[in-house]
């Protein structure tokens, strides 16, 4: 019995990869009510336990793609994929007001500016307080705090080294973990309870599925305002970043 559910599981890897995420969310659900009293929202905690899973997967595996280099959960590669991930961020374009979204107005603008400059001045920060003191290297670790795109991006443009390009994506990776994981336990300090709030939040946390996951744990509706201003910051980032940036912290540390 237990070979051919296991072999049923291999040759429908999506199935079964939607099948354990929804069992994640229902124990996370459970954990959430019972033991946090809805104080930290459920989807934070399927974030935090999948995590966990894919470290195990990890090491268990010696791989890089944690469960999915299990072939039982091959699945999971897929499912969490560019491809299915992408197809995700565009389908919430659907359901924005556009009556909405003009309310953002100039704070939306200016919030998208800010979440491109600020993230960037802490993560070179961090860079040069760790011993990245040339600009390129600065530039490229800071353009992955904005995103985890625009880092290899803007270091491939400025010819950066390949360990500080993964530098600069493990260093957009954990600012979007922290966007998500936060998002919904400081929903109320924030206030984000309306399209507008949304928007300026996601111009100013700047990376679309930290702010997508973040906003769906807070309320599904405020999703697409968030990732429709949030979306902005990789072009703007990329455009940015081996130039303004680039120039500016090299005339700053030579």
């Amino acid at each position: 019995m237990l070979e051919i559910i296991q072999k049923a599981l291999v040759q429908n890897g999506l199935v079964a990869a939607f099948a354990l995420v929804g069992l994640i969310v229902l124990l996370s659900g459970q954990i959430s009510r019972r033991l946090t009293m809805g104080r930290v929202h459920g989807s934070a905690i399927a974030i935090m336990i999948g995590l966990a899973l894919a470290y195990w997967g990890g090491t268990q595996t010696g791989g890089h793609k944690g469960l999915a280099d299990m072939s039982l959960f091959g699945g999971i590669g897929l499912m969490g994929g560019a491809m299915l991930r992408d197809f995700a961020i565009v389908a919430t374009a659907f359901e924005v007001q556009a009556t909405e979204a003009r309310r953002a107005g100039l704070i939306g603008a200016v919030s998208l500016l800010l979440g491109t400059i600020l993230p960037f001045i802490v993560g070179a920060t961090i860079a040069w307080s760790f011993g990245y003191s040339d600009a390129v290297s600065m530039t490229t670790i800071g353009a992955g705090a904005v995103t985890y795109i625009v880092g290899p991006v803007t270091g491939a443009a400025i010819g950066a080294s390949p360990d500080v390009m993964a530098l600069s994506i493990a260093t957009g990776l954990v600012k979007a973990i922290f966007v998500m994981v936060g998002t919904p336990i400081a929903a109320r300090f924030l206030a984000l309870k309306t399209p507008r709030s949304a928007m300026v939040f996601g111009g100013l946390a700047g990376t679309v599925s930290g702010v997508s996951a973040g906003l769906a744990a807070t309320d599904r509706k405020l999703v697409p305002y968030g990732a429709l201003v949030a979306t902005f910051h990789t072009g703007l980032g990329c455009f940015m970043g081996p130039s303004v940036l680039f120039l500016t912290t090299k005339a700053i540390v030579g």
